[in-house]
């Protein structure tokens, strides 16, 4: 007769907490009755219509939970407790997906226990899992951290940097300094080689700036920077070479040098001008260097003198002989930052006249004259500081006379359009060819107009400027002038009335004649670059009569709507922009 078993009750744990008993017997097993099972892992599914007789024992569950609402094929369904995944609950489907969700789920917090539970069964003690870590990005991020911020090859090696990269993951492989070096040298060609590719193919011409300089050792530097207008049309800047320049710095060892850069990026012959300071041996490096490129025009635009220093040039040149008030105000402020007690002193009567201390006195370099201008600038800020200081310290003695104050006010306008013509001149983020004409333009009938002044000094200093003015302006550059016609504040009818201004009614005329005739020589040479020849099936013959340089003649009626619109516009624009000069 054979023995029969008692059904095994199972406990469910229910919402109320009551306990039911399964009503179908089960074998009995006496290894998995023995085995304990974890309180973490006693879940059952939520809902009368989805209970079931076993308890789960896998570890993954205390990760999910379930939902009270099967799917539309009543399958049970459970969410992730971090993302709100879901996923198919049915036991018939096994947790391997779960498992693997919980792996690779993003919005989990890796020093979860459930998690350091999962990977305890492999290697049999907790441990928290991290993410994985690619060596040769975190290499490439160090070399371009090393890059940007001037660090030396030295810092991967430091003990904290180690400690801090061995924290943040232990698998982390920090590199030596010539691993790194290697690695800069690495990144350096495939980005040079990026933009190689990538200047060969713009459709512009490359316009260049160089320049050179010595370091305290008495080594030669040379720098090559490429500006060029991208397919997308917007303004491109790149620094193509920085290198070491051996002696001698003669003219012709640089175009040597320079057309080996050149030749290096593969744009020998699509460069359309450099631009470069006033040195002599510049000079002969420009004309040299001139038979080696595929030049516009035979080079007759190559070289440009770089507008910025000129006006230095101009500038110190006047201001070898300084005026009296300035020398008292330049005193005047080592007087009062000579000392603390003196600078505070004078904040004192700062606060007194209820003016900004933040601006601060500004002491200024000799060889600087731009520096001159802001410490004049700083000095008529505090003007009424000055003159209670003066009152109350006797020793004191350098404060301006109220003459002088007017001839430090005058001096400080006039050297005011020099400084912002600078400014404008040394814009990196937008074209600064079209600005030249009306800017020089500008500090020449300035010029014009302070050498008959009735003041002594400024009469003098304006009269040296001019002669320094003269010698590298006497004539305007027919590219800049270009420049102008193709900006639309200003076009051709600005240049005629400059011309009319500069070389007087009688002389402007061939001057005016012979930039017609550059700029249309332009225009072709352009024009034979980049047309696009028509087939002959589409071309037409026309009546009317084209122009010398491949232009057709426009409608009278409309040239002449055309120019009066434009010349009208032309001066207004002239007016505002150069209000401080008066049309005559």
């Amino acid at each position: 007769m054979e023995k029969s078993i008692d059904p095994i009750p199972i406990d469910l744990t229910e919402s109320d907490g009551e306990r039911v008993q399964d009503s179908h017997p089960v074998k009995a097993s006496t290894k998995k009755s023995s085995k304990k099972i974890s309180n973490l892992t006693n879940l059952t599914k939520p809902g009368s219509h989805f209970k079931r007789q076993r308890r789960l024992t896998s570890e993954v569950w205390v990760n999910y939970e379930f939902l009270d609402e099967p799917d539309e094929n009543g399958n049970l369904l459970c969410k992730c407790k971090k993302c709100g995944t879901t996923y198919n609950a049915d036991s018939k489907n096994g947790t391997g997906n779960l498992k693997r969700h919980i792996q690779n789920c993003k919005r989990r917090n890796y020093l979860d226990v459930g998690q350091m539970i999962i990977d305890s069964s492999a290697s049999g003690s907790l441990q928290n899992r991290l993410p994985s870590i690619n060596a040769d990005i975190f290499r490439e991020l160090v070399a371009s951290a090393i890059v940007r911020h001037d660090l030396p090859f030295q810092f991967a090696e430091y003990d904290g940097i180690r400690k801090c990269f061995s924290y943040l993951h232990p698998d982390v492989k920090v590199v030596s300094r010539n691993t790194l070096k290697a690695d800069i040298l690495k990144m350096y060609r495939r980005e040079k080689s990026n933009l190689r590719e990538y200047m060969t193919a713009i459709s512009s011409r490359i316009s260049l700036t160089s320049d050179c300089w010595s370091s305290i050792t008495t080594d030669g530097y040379i720098s090559l920077t490429a500006h060029f207008i991208d397919n997308h049309w917007t303004l491109q800047k790149r620094i193509l070479n920085f290198r070491f320049l051996p002696p001698p710095h003669s003219g012709v060892h640089m175009s040597d040098e320079v057309c080996s850069m050149l030749k290096e990026w593969g744009i020998q012959k699509k460069i359309m001008s450099i631009t470069l300071d006033n040195a002599s041996s510049n000079d002969v490096f420009a004309d040299v260097i001139k038979s080696e490129l595929d030049l516009i025009c035979g080079g007759d635009y190559f070289h440009v003198r770089c507008c910025a220093h000129i006006l230095n040039l101009v500038v110190q040149d006047g201001l070898k002989e300084i005026d009296d008030a300035v020398i008292k105000v330049r005193e005047s402020v080592k007087y009062c930052k000579g000392s603390q007690a003196k600078r505070q002193h004078f904040l004192t009567f700062v606060a007194h006249v209820e003016l900004d201390n933040a601006r601060g006195l500004r002491q200024d370099v000799p060889t600087r004259w731009n520096s001159t201008y802001l410490m004049l600038e700083s000095v008529l800020y505090y003007k009424k500081a000055f003159i209670h200081f003066q009152k109350s310290d006797a020793n004191y003695i350098h404060c301006p006379t109220t003459d002088e104050w007017v001839r430090i006010e005058k001096i400080f306008r006039f050297l005011k359009v020099f400084y912002d013509v600078t400014k404008v001149f040394s814009g990196t983020l937008y074209p600064t060819a079209n600005m030249y004409f009306p800017n020089v333009l500008k500090v020449r009938l300035l010029l014009k107009e302070e050498m008959g002044s009735t003041d002594k000094f400024m009469n003098k200093m304006a009269n040296k400027m001019y002669e320094k003015f003269s010698k590298y302006w006497a004539n305007f550059s027919t590219i800049m002038a270009v420049a102008v016609v193709l900006d639309p504040r200003f076009k051709f009818q600005f240049v005629e009335w400059a011309y009319k201004r500069v070389y007087g009614e009688f002389e402007y005329e061939s001057e005016l004649s012979k930039f017609k005739d550059k700029f249309n020589a332009l225009y072709d040479a352009y024009y034979h670059e980049f047309a696009i020849v028509p087939s002959t099936s589409h071309s037409h013959t026309s009546d009317n009569k084209s122009g010398q340089h491949g232009v057709v003649d426009v409608d009278p009626v409309c040239d002449e709507f055309m120019t009066v619109n434009f010349l009208y516009c032309s001066i207004l624009l002239f007016y505002f922009n150069f209000s401080n000069l008066q049309l005559q």
